[in-house]
C-alpha cells in the first residue's frame, strides 16, 4: 500500500509540473477510447439493400413447353419424357419460371458466348437496380464477392464486374465456384469475415447460376433432374460496416453459420459433376442425396439453436437429452420451437420434397413456408439465389417489421449447409424494383399437392 500511495501521489505531481503533457496524455486517452468504440461498432454489418434479377417475359416457359423442347432437340425419348413430366408435376414449379435464351432458340445454341449472355443479364441486371437504388458510387466499393457454382470462365465473373463498373484498383475480389446452391449465404458470411478487418467499407456479393452450358443432353435419370428443377435467377446484396449507414440500412447480420460434411465420402459423392457414357455432361444425383442433406442440416440447425433460441427452449432441450441418455424416461428427442426464435423463413428451394421435410422437421407452419413455396412456383431453383426472392416475397407482402428476425438456410453440394440470421431495422416498404411488386396480390397460389418427387425419382433411378 505504502508503494501504491507513493506512485500515486509521484504521478499527480508530475503532471502538476507538466500541465501540457497532462493535457496531451488525456486526449490521446481520448482518442484512443473513441477509435476502439468505433472499430466495435464498424463490427456490425448492415444490409444496406438487396435487389433480384427479373428475366423478360420472353424467357419465361411453361413446363408443357419445356417438355415440348425436350423431346424435339434434347432427343428425349418417350420414357424420359414421361419421366420429366412426372418430375416436373412433383416438384413444385409453376408455368411462369425463366429459361435461358440460348435453350428458347430454334434449334437451342448453348455454346460460350450465349452462357456468357446469361451471366452478363442476370448479374448486371441486378447489379445496375441496386446501385440506382442506393446511390452508391462503384469507387466506393471495396470488396466483392461473386458466386456461380458450375460456370467458370476467364476472365472470371468477378472479373466481369470489375471491368463493367470500372471498380478501384485495389477492390478485394473473389470468385467462388463450384460449392453449390450453399454458395449464397456462404459468400455472405465470407463478407462478414472481410468486413471485420476493412473497416468503413461496401461489400457487394452477387450470387447467381448458369444453365445454358449446363443443360443435361443425355438420358441417365440421376442427371435429368437438374433439367426439371433448375431456372434463370440472380441477385446483388450490398453489405456495411459503416456506422453511418445503420439508418439506411435494412437488416444487421446477427449470426452465421456453415456446415461442411465432405469429410464423408456418402455425402461427397451425393451430388457430382460428370460425363456419362456417352460423354455427355451433367450432375449426377444420387440416393445418398437426402441422407447427406438431412445430416449437414440437423448439424447446422443445431449449431444455430445454440445461438438464437431463447434460454426456456434450451432448458427443455438439456432437460429432455439428460432424461433419455440417463435412462430416467422414455421420451422421444425434443425438437425446439423455432417459431419463438425468428419471424421470418428462407430456405432453399431445392424442390417440394425438401420443403415438405424442413416443414416437418423444425415446426414451421403453412405461413413461415409460404415465401419458399411461392419462390419455388414462381421462380423455380434459381440455386444460390433463391433465399433473396424469398426474402423479397416476405417484403412485398408488407410482412417485415422492424426488429423481425429472418433465417435464411441454404444447403448444396459437397455437402454443405449454411445459415444466415437478420435483425430488420426498420419496416420494409413497397419497392417498385421487388421482382414480385407487380404482381403479389396474385399470390399465394395452391398447386396441386402431389405425392413427393425425390422418392418417385430415386425409385425410377434404380
Amino acid at each position: 500500500m505504502p508503494i501504491l500511495n507513493f506512485t500515486s501521489t509521484y504521478i499527480s505531481e508530475f503532471y502538476r509540473n507538466n500541465p501540457k503533457l497532462a493535457v496531451t496524455m488525456a486526449l490521446s486517452c481520448l482518442t484512443l477510447l473513441s477509435r476502439f468504440l468505433t472499430n466495435q461498432r464498424s463490427r456490425q454489418v448492415f444490409l444496406v439493400d438487396f435487389t433480384c434479377y427479373k428475366p423478360p417475359v420472353s424467357q419465361m416457359c411453361p413446363r408443357d413447353v419445356t417438355l415440348e423442347r425436350a423431346r424435339l432437340y434434347f432427343n428425349a425419348s418417350e420414357e424420359t419424357s414421361d419421366f420429366m413430366k412426372k418430375t416436373m408435376e412433383r416438384s413444385g414449379l409453376g408455368d411462369s419460371t425463366y429459361l435461358p435464351e440460348a435453350l428458347l432458340r430454334e434449334p437451342p445454341n448453348p455454346c460460350m458466348k450465349e452462357a456468357r449472355k446469361e451471366a452478363e443479364m442476370a448479374m448486371f441486371g441486378s447489379i445496375d437496380t441496386l446501385l440506382e437504388k442506393t446511390s452508391v458510387q462503384c469507387k466506393e466499393i471495396g470488396i466483392l464477392i461473386v458466386n456461380c457454382s458450375i460456370f467458370n470462365v476467364v476472365p472470371s465473373l468477378s472479373s466481369m464486374i470489375v471491368n463493367r463498373y470500372k471498380l478501384r484498383e485495389d477492390v478485394i475480389s473473389y470468385n467462388l465456384s463450384g460449392m453449390g446452391c450453399s454458395a449464397g449465404v456462404l459468400a455472405i458470411g465470407f463478407a462478414k469475415q472481410l468486413l471485420q478487418v476493412h473497416h468503413n467499407s461496401y461489400a457487394l456479393v452477387v450470387s447467381t447460376e448458369n444453365i445454358t452450358e449446363n443443360c443435361y443432353f443425355g438420358s441417365e435419370r440421376s442427371k435429368i433432374l437438374i433439367n426439371c428443377l433448375f431456372r434463370v435467377g440472380g441477385a446483388a446484396i450490398l453489405l456495411s460496416n459503416r456506422p453511418s449507414d445503420r439508418g439506411s440500412s435494412k437488416y444487421q447480420l446477427t449470426q452465421t453459420v456453415h456446415t461442411h460434411t465432405a469429410s464423408s465420402d456418402r455425402s461427397y459423392n451425393c451430388i457430382f459433376h460428370e460425363e456419362d457414357l456417352e460423354g455427355h455432361v451433367g450432375v449426377t444425383i444420387t440416393k445418398d442425396l437426402l441422407a447427406a442433406a438431412n445430416k449437414a442440416i440437423q448439424s447446422n440447425v443445431t449449431t444455430l439453436g445454440s445461438m438464437i433460441l431463447p434460454v426456456s427452449e434450451k432448458l427443455l432441450f438439456l432437460a429432455n437429452y439428460t432424461m433419455r441418455h440417463l435412462n430416467l424416461a422414455k421420451l422421444k428427442p425434443f425438437s425446439p420451437d423455432f417459431k419463438r426464435a425468428v419471424d421470418h423463413f428462407c430456405a432453399h428451394v431445392g424442390g417440394k420434397p425438401v420443403l415438405d421435410e424442413l416443414e416437418r422437421n423444425l415446426g414451421f407452419n403453412d405461413a413461415y413456408m409460404e415465401a419458399s413455396r411461392m419462390t419455388l412456383y414462381r421462380f423455380g431453383n434459381t440455386s444460390s439465389s433463391s433465399v433473396w426472392y424469398e426474402l423479397a416475397y416476405s417484403e412485398a407482402k408488407g410482412r417485415v417489421q422492424k426488429g423481425d428476425r429472418v433465417w435464411q438456410i441454404q444447403f448444396g453440394s459437397g455437402f454443405k449447409c449454411s445459415s444466415a440470421v437478420w435483425r430488420a431495422l426498420r419496416n420494409i416498404d413497397y419497392d417498385k424494383t421487388n421482382p414480385w411488386s407487380e404482381e403479389i396480390d396474385e399470390f399465394p397460389v395452391h398447386p396441386d399437392n402431389n405425392d413427393d418427387a425425390f422418392p418417385f425419382y430415386f425409385e425410377s433411378s434404380k
